[in-house]
């Protein structure tokens, strides 16, 4: 796994031994990137189940001015510092040690809305509609916020839209797929 673009262009990102966490593959990250081109630069990324940090470290590479990784292995969440400073980004990374929903609580009063939220939560357990339940009603998210939820092929969004998601784009890949959501604009 690498940095694929950006000024940590090329540079290895270590992951953690073992089945808890699923890097996504390069390919698919570079495919996601390319849709969220326009989008990055400048941009306070959130990455939720955050894994080794692959993530989030290509956004900062690519400019994002500031990124929040949350991770509650502590094994993972070690992983992400190592990274961080390998590519010489730790300034501009947070990595929180703590399950998503709790992160989200921790940082309501003191944090400046995201501009994008990925997630990569584990699949089967619809740890993704309990951020987007709790996202639904926080001032983390503007209707402007673009979130990218990587789930399985046989995850829908139905209950997604009943939250008050707008989808905006699926893209789906051979094992998984990216779901683009905005909050919708209140009338």
């Amino acid at each position: 796994m690498r940095v694929i673009a950006g000024k940590a262009r090329r540079l290895p990102l270590k992951t953690i031994e073992g089945l808890d966490t699923r890097p996504t593959t390069d390919r698919i990250k570079e495919t996601l990137f390319n849709i969220l081109q326009n989008e990055v630069p400048g941009s306070r990324f959130l990455d939720l189940f955050a894994g080794s940090g692959g993530i989030g470290i290509e956004a900062l590479s690519r400019g994002a001015k500031a990124a929040v990784f949350v991770e509650q292995n502590r094994r993972a969440a070690d992983c992400i510092r190592e990274n961080l400073r390998t590519t010489r980004l730790e300034a501009e990374g947070t990595v929180m040690v703590c399950d998503a929903v709790t992160s989200l609580h921790r940082m309501e009063e003191r944090q400046e809305p995201f501009d994008l939220v990925f997630m990569d939560p584990p699949y089967g357990r619809d740890l993704e509609l309990d951020v987007l339940s709790y996202l639904s009603t926080s001032r983390l998210i503007t209707p402007d916020t673009l979130i990218i939820v990587e789930a399985s092929l046989e995850t829908g969004t139905d209950a997604m839209s009943r939250l008050g998601y707008t989808v905006c784009r699926v893209k789906t890949y051979k094992t998984n797929q990216h779901i683009f959501l905005q909050k919708e604009r209140s009338a």
